[in-house]
């Protein structure tokens, strides 16, 4: 009985389970993680000596795949371990409550510290009522994110209990060890908190003008091209957060990261084609599509001339971005396509053993 667990302690086999319990680890409590990795290990190699035994020979990495698979995926095995729940099931709810506490906690208290709380508190001659103002909006902000998150989870939990998503994957598929996973978790996170950042921003922008244009917002304002695209640049960024989200729980589907990518930058190289096609056509022979001036300051020469000045800027900025996405969209689909060559030979593979 000591041969085969000898056998598993080096080579692919190996690598794998400890691959697979790296993603069940990722998805507990950090109090119970030692206790419920060890039985889980345990079990597993259980498993194996057993299958080693029948088969009078050390699994190979197919074999040991199919043990894992009938495991189950680590997020669901993790969940078994959390408390039930109602609206969001056992299999989301560790996902739900990382995104929660990463939205709410690390995300708009800085927000609100750092960049709304100061505008807010600046701009308003009663230092303390735009104290409470800002506490009033941070609690309306976690109450509105709070239910967004939780509105997008529960419908994942219902779609999910309809397509059985959980039971669709592949071992093999599993992050690798180590240094490479701890970076990739910790980019998917920065991407994440990017994201909400961005969201935030175009929200609040149109209230507090202050957020875009810094002490310039005394005599400039949003152009109208701003009020034609906003809603096309919310859902770009709620797209965006969408397939990120999604990948950190799904870290299997390394098909996931490359398509999303892709996407976004052709809905975004849409969108900017759109916005310059309609900034060359503006009425009233007055070029002002992406800022304007305050009523105010309409008069004046000098403020014209600098109105002018960012529009240019903001024009050259956007076309040098389409230019850069162009590109970007061609390594991303390079990349897509590489991806799909080498799951092809996996596939036909993998049918003699499940022939087997």
């Amino acid at each position: 009985m000591s041969t085969p667990s000898n056998d598993l302690r080096s080579g692919k086999p190996q690598e794998l389970l400890q691959r697979y319990l790296q993603a069940v680890r990722f998805w507990l409590p950090k109090s119970q993680q030692e206790d419920i990795l060890a039985e889980l290990s345990e079990d597993l190699r259980s498993q194996v000596e057993d299958k080693e035994t029948e088969l009078g020979r050390p699994l190979d990495e197919t074999e040991l795949g199919a043990i894992l698979k009938k495991c189950g995926n680590p997020m669901r095995v993790a969940s078994r371990y959390q408390p039930g729940q109602y609206l969001i099931g056992p299999t989301w709810f560790p996902v739900y409550r990382f995104v929660l506490k990463l939205v709410l906690l690390w995300v708009l208290i800085p927000v609100f510290v750092v960049i709304v709380g100061p505008a807010i508190v600046l701009s308003n001659p009663d230092r303390g009522a735009g104290l409470l103002q800002t506490f009033g909006n941070l609690w309306t902000a976690w109450i509105i994110a709070g239910g967004v998150i939780t509105l997008v989870f529960a419908i994942l939990e219902r779609v999910q209990v309809k397509c059985d998503v959980a039971d669709k994957w592949d071992p093999r598929s599993l992050p690798p060890l180590a240094k490479e996973q701890v970076q990739s978790g910790a980019k998917s996170i920065c991407e994440i908190a990017f994201g909400v950042l961005a969201l935030i921003w175009l929200l609040l922008a149109p209230q507090y003008p202050v957020l875009a244009f810094g002490p310039a917002a005394a005599f400039l304002k949003f152009g109208p091209l701003w009020h034609q695209f906003y809603i096309p640049m919310i859902l770009l960024t709620l797209f965006g957060l969408a397939h990120q989200i999604i990948g950190l729980a799904r870290p299997q589907w390394n098909w996931l990261p490359p398509l999303g990518r892709l996407l976004s930058i052709v809905l975004t190289l849409i969108v900017l084609n759109f916005v310059i096609n309609a900034a060359g056509h503006t009425a009233h022979n007055e070029w002002h599509p992406f800022v304007t001036l305050v009523d105010r300051a309409q008069d004046s020469a000098r403020y014209n001339q600098i109105a002018a000045l960012v529009n240019v800027s903001v024009l050259l900025s956007i076309a040098g971005t389409w230019l850069g996405l162009s590109i970007a969209a061609v390594i991303e689909t390079w990349k897509l396509l590489r991806l799909i060559r080498k799951r092809i030979p996996q596939g036909h593979n993998a049918a003699p053993f499940r022939a087997a």
